[in-house]
C-alpha cells in the first residue's frame, strides 16, 4: 500500500469537466488534456509540482460530473495566503484560474490509504442518445449523441439486461495486452425520457477501454433492429474485440459517480483491486 511521502498530506478532489475540447483525461504532449489542466493550475495555485491518480481516464470528448481525483501534496503547500490551512478554500481560488470547461467542485483533506483508483468500489456512467430526425437540441448537442434512425428502447432495455453480470467483455473493450477483460456489469439500464432522448445508466466494478460506447452502439443495433437479443447475448461468447460492434459517440457518455468505501476499508479495498488489476496506469476508457 503506498501512502504520502512524509510531511505530505493528501488531498481528494471532485471534478467535473466538459470533454468536448479536451482530448481525454491523460496528458499528451501538444494537446490539451483535463489532467495537465488540472495539474499546471493546482500546481500554480499550491506553488509545488502535481500529480493526479484519477478513479477513470475517460477518452476523448467524453464528460464527467462525478470524476475523483487524489493526490499527496506537501504540508506546506497548503499554508498559502490564499488558502491557511483549509485546502475547501481551494475551490473558490481555482474557480478564478481554470477555464469554463472543468471545475474542481470539491476538496478534502483524506487518509493516506485513499486511492482514487484502486480503492474505488464501482463507476457510474450515463449514455444520452436522440433519434430524433433533427438531431439533439442545440443546447444539449455537447452531451447528447445523435443515431440515424429510429429506436426500440424497450428491445435496447431487454438487450442491456442479459448483459449485466460478471462476464468477459472482450468483444466490446479495445485490446490491451496482457490486460482482463473481465468486468462485473451491474447496471444497465434504458428509458426514453419525457423530451424523448434515450438514457442509459451504466455501473459496473470497472470498465476497459471504449467498453461503455460499445455496449451502447451494440444494444442500439438492437434497438434500431438490424440486431436481435441473442446476437448481442452472444457477443459475451466472443475472446477477442469484433468490428461487428459499433462504437457510440463519445460526446453522449458523461462519468456521473465513483463509489468508495467507508474510510476503514479504503486499504483493503485497494489491495483487492491491486490484485486483480494490472500496476500500469489504465489507459483510455469507456
Amino acid at each position: 500500500m503506498s501512502g504520502p511521502p512524509p510531511a505530505s498530506v493528501r488531498l481528494r478532489f471532485d471534478v467535473a469537466y466538459d470533454g468536448t475540447d479536451f482530448t481525454g483525461w491523460a496528458r499528451q504532449p501538444g494537446h490539451r488534456t483535463v489532467c495537465a489542466t488540472l495539474e499546471d493550475t493546482l500546481g500554480t495555485v499550491l506553488r509545488t509540482p502535481v500529480s493526479l491518480t484519477v478513479a477513470g481516464r475517460t477518452d476523448a470528448g467524453v464528460h464527467a460530473t462525478g470524476q475523483v481525483a487524489h493526490a499527496d501534496v506537501p504540508e506546506s503547500a497548503l499554508k498559502t495566503r490564499s488558502i491557511a490551512g483549509d485546502p475547501s478554500r481551494l475551490v473558490r481560488r481555482l474557480a478564478k484560474m481554470l477555464p469554463d470547461d472543468v471545475r474542481i467542485t470539491a476538496v478534502q483533506v483524506v487518509d493516506g490509504a485513499f486511492d482514487a483508483r484502486f480503492a474505488a468500489l464501482r463507476r457510474h456512467y450515463r449514455y444520452r442518445l436522440t433519434d430524433a430526425a433533427f438531431g439533439a437540441e442545440p443546447v444539449r448537442a455537447r452531451d447528447t449523441a445523435a443515431w440515424p434512425r429510429p429506436l426500440d428502447v424497450a428491445a435496447m432495455a431487454a438487450a442491456a439486461r442479459t448483459l449485466v453480470g460478471l462476464h468477459d467483455f472482450a468483444a466490446f473493450c479495445r485490446r490491451r495486452e496482457g490486460a482482463t477483460t473481465i468486468r462485473d456489469l451491474q447496471r444497465f439500464t434504458w428509458e426514453r425520457a419525457d423530451d424523448g432522448v434515450l438514457i442509459a445508466q451504466v455501473s459496473a466494478d470497472a470498465f476497459c477501454w471504449s467498453m461503455v460506447r460499445s455496449l451502447v452502439g451494440a444494444v442500439a443495433a438492437v434497438g434500431e433492429g438490424r440486431r436481435d437479443i441473442s446476437w448481442c447475448t452472444g457477443l459475451l461468447e466472443q475472446t477477442q474485440r469484433t468490428p461487428d460492434v459499433p462504437v457510440a459517440p463519445a460526446r453522449g457518455l458523461t462519468l456521473v459517480g465513483v463509489d468508495y468505501p467507508p474510510a476503514s476499508e479504503w486499504a483493503r479495498r485497494a489491495e483487492v483491486t491491486r490484485d486483480v488489476r494490472e500496476r500500469p496506469a489504465p489507459p483510455p476508457c469507456c
